[in-house]
């Protein structure tokens, strides 16, 4: 059997938490968040890690993951530089990265295989990956078959500011009929609120179904979005902030008429950063589950 392949999203800069949150440590022991991801993925059965990152932390994410993956799986790294866009949108004032989309597309050369893609910054729970790891594994890889693992919106925000969530439409038989990327969603008064397209503030249910980027995709789903991200580049030049986020990929494979996207659930209660406020509860959180068994004291 196939064992499908991780790509990790880190090549974000952790501006609302103040630093390279995809490295920094959450335990005694040195842990990282990527580290249980990677832990769980191993375990449910990936064979394979792409980390999509910056040039300038290459050397500190080698260091760091390249000696505990050493014998137990294939490891690659992607760049994602602001450069790798055709010259004509290059713009030297610009800082941020281009965004989860445009790191989807770094990856093609490297991903021969069926693949989820996670961010670095969350900690989705091992029965996300068992679920993602059993789907990719029956899934033809020639087939335009994809999936997203979702997640209540109650369970995925933080308490110390907004966060940004894809809001899942799915219709009866439990496929994905698009999604709307809510970049602004916040407990206000103890109400979910999300700003609407004009900045105004109205409410959301907690019971929404989101989209916390694990999506599982084949090969195939590289066929994708590359004409839809000149046309946001074209669109978007001169804002320096502008990013291409996975799910309009996800809507352009949808219109497409080709291909599906099977939602899988996961009621699991998310822990993130997004916030330097945010890490003591994720430590907390952590050093309960190894408490409890979940995890050894010492991942690796």
């Amino acid at each position: 059997m196939n064992k499908p392949t991780l790509v990790i999203l880190a090549a974000g800069m952790g501006s609302r938490y103040g630093g390279l949150k995809q490295i920094d440590s959450f335990t005694p022991e040195g842990d990282t968040i990527i580290d249980f991801s990677l832990y769980d993925a191993l375990r449910s059965g990936f064979g394979k890690f792409v980390f999509i990152i910056r040039k300038s932390f290459e050397k500190e994410f080698k260091a760091i993951f390249n000696k505990k993956l050493k014998g137990k799986a294939e490891v690659a790294y992607v760049f994602q530089e602001l450069e790798n866009v055709p010259d004509k949108y290059i713009n030297p004032e610009r800082t941020k990265p281009w965004g989860t989309g445009h790191a989807l597309l770094m990856a093609k050369d490297v991903v021969k295989e069926n693949f989820a893609i996670i961010n670095a910054d969350d900690f989705y729970g091992q029965e996300a990956f068992v679920t993602m790891a059993k789907n990719l594994m029956r899934t033809d890889k020639g087939s335009y078959n994809f999936s997203t693992m979702a997640y209540s919106l109650k369970n995925t925000v933080s308490d110390h500011g907004f966060v940004s969530r894809g809001e899942c439409s799915v219709d009866k038989n439990g496929y994905l009929i698009d999604v709307t990327e809510r970049t602004h969603i916040e407990r206000i008064n103890g109400i979910l609120m999300r700003k609407d397209d004009e900045g105004e503030f109205i409410p959301i249910d907690g019971n929404t179904i989101v989209s916390m980027n694990f999506w599982g995709f084949t090969p195939k789903s590289f066929e994708f979005g590359g004409k839809l991200f000149e046309e946001f580049l074209e669109s978007n030049k001169e804002n320096l902030k502008a990013e291409f986020y996975l799910p309009s990929i996800v809507n352009e494979i949808l219109k497409s008429g080709k291909a599906s996207v099977k939602v899988l659930r996961s009621d699991a209660k998310w822990f993130g950063v997004t916030y330097k406020e945010d890490k003591d509860i994720v430590q907390k959180a952590i050093e309960q589950l190894k408490d409890k068994g979940v995890y050894p004291k010492k991942l690796w």
